[in-house]
Parts: C-alpha cells; sequence; structure tokens
C-alpha cells in the first residue's frame, strides 16, 4: 500500500507544480471524484463480502491527507482533518451500540478527509436519509416492516433509557439481526453530494 500512496501522492505534487493550468478539474472536484471512487468500491465490496477493506479505507485516508497537504497547505491538511472526524464521529457513536460495522466507520472517514467538513456533513445527512429508505425497502422486501418498526421503536426507547449501551438483542453481534450494507447507503449519500457540487458550479 506504501508505493501506491507515495505514488498518487507524487501526482498530486506534479499537478500542484502546474499551478491547474493543464487541470480540466478543480481541486475540490478531484477530491469529489476521488470520494465517488472510494465510497463505489466500499458499497460494491459491501454487498459482495459484507466487508469494506482496510486497504481501501486506509488509502483513501492517507490519500486524502497527503493530497489535500500538498496541494492546499496547512489549510488542506485541517479540511481534511475536520472532515474524517465530522465523519468518523458521528458513525462512531453508532458503532460503540453495535448498531454499525468498523468498516463503515472507516469508510465514510476516508470519505470525509476527502471531501472536507461542508461536504462530509451533507453526506453523513444524505447517508442516513438513504440507509433509512433502504431499510424500509428491504424490510418490505422481507415482508418484515411490522417488525422492523418494533425494533427501533425498542431501540429509542432502550437508549433514551440506558443511553449509548448496547442493545442487549438488537445488535451486530445477533446473528438473527437484519444486515443492511451500509456502504451502499454510504455511497448513495456521496453520489447526492456530488451531483449537488456540480449543479452547483464544480467542474
Amino acid at each position: 500500500m506504501g508505493p501506491v500512496v507515495a505514488w498518487i501522492a507524487s501526482c498530486f505534487g506534479s499537478i500542484a507544480a502546474k499551478g491547474g493550468v493543464e487541470i480540466a478539474m478543480t481541486t475540490e472536484a478531484l477530491f469529489m471524484t476521488g470520494a465517488l471512487v472510494v465510497a463505489g468500491l466500499g458499497g460494491a465490496t459491501d454487498v459482495a463480502t459484507r466487508r469494506i477493506p482496510n486497504w481501501l479505507t486506509y488509502s483513501g485516508m492517507l490519500v486524502a491527507i497527503a493530497g489535500r497537504s500538498v496541494l492546499q497547505g496547512w489549510h488542506g491538511l485541517g479540511s481534511a482533518l475536520a472532515g474524517g472526524l465530522i465523519g468518523g464521529s458521528v458513525f462512531l457513536v453508532f458503532f460503540l451500540v453495535r448498531a454499525m460495522g468498523a468498516g463503515d466507520v472507516k469508510l465514510i472517514t476516508a470519505i470525509g478527509c476527502l471531501v472536507g467538513p461542508a461536504s462530509a456533513l451533507q453526506i453523513v445527512l444524505a447517508t442516513a436519509i438513504a440507509g433509512g429508505i433502504f431499510a424500509i425497502i428491504l424490510s418490505l422486501w422481507q415482508g418484515r416492516l411490522r417488525a422492523v418498526l418494533v425494533n427501533v421503536f425498542d431501540l429509542v426507547k432502550f437508549h433514551a433509557v440506558a443511553g449509548a449501551e448496547v442493545h442487549p438483542t438488537l445488535n451486530l453481534s445477533n446473528p438473527q439481526a437484519a444486515r443492511l450494507p451500509y456502504g451502499v447507503a454510504i455511497a448513495t449519500g456521496v453520489l447526492y453530494s456530488v451531483v449537488a457540487f456540480y449543479r452547483r458550479g464544480g467542474i
């Protein structure tokens, strides 16, 4: 993974040296495109294997931090760290209560590093909406909508009383618990943000 990261970082350095004259995309468009690629790969592997590989998430984080630092200096480094913190901290809460896997947290952290804080927040919100829609569609497909709604009510009631404790049965450790490949929801959230970016005039 190290040589790949070094090569990509050197590419960023070459781009920065050209001063952007020969670049077809803006710097932010470059990172948004990178986020879409990482998210797409994460969603595809999540569907295929129900896992999101570390090589993808950690490479995404390193490339984002190195790339933004080279192209934007200290401001870029701060933007990458802030974006990763926004994405990762929100999903970390769900991981701690065993409602989400570690791969999902690392994927959204890598994406946050790539897109920066403003877009990271937009992606987190869009992902949450997409995840809810996908959960409803999946439960309808499986004929379990009533059971899912009851479980959601039980979860809300439990955490309102117990806080960030793990529910005794409604968690990922339970083999009978319904599992949604959340990487797909994350990829959908990123796609929404990319479309919004280009509609705002990003090139």
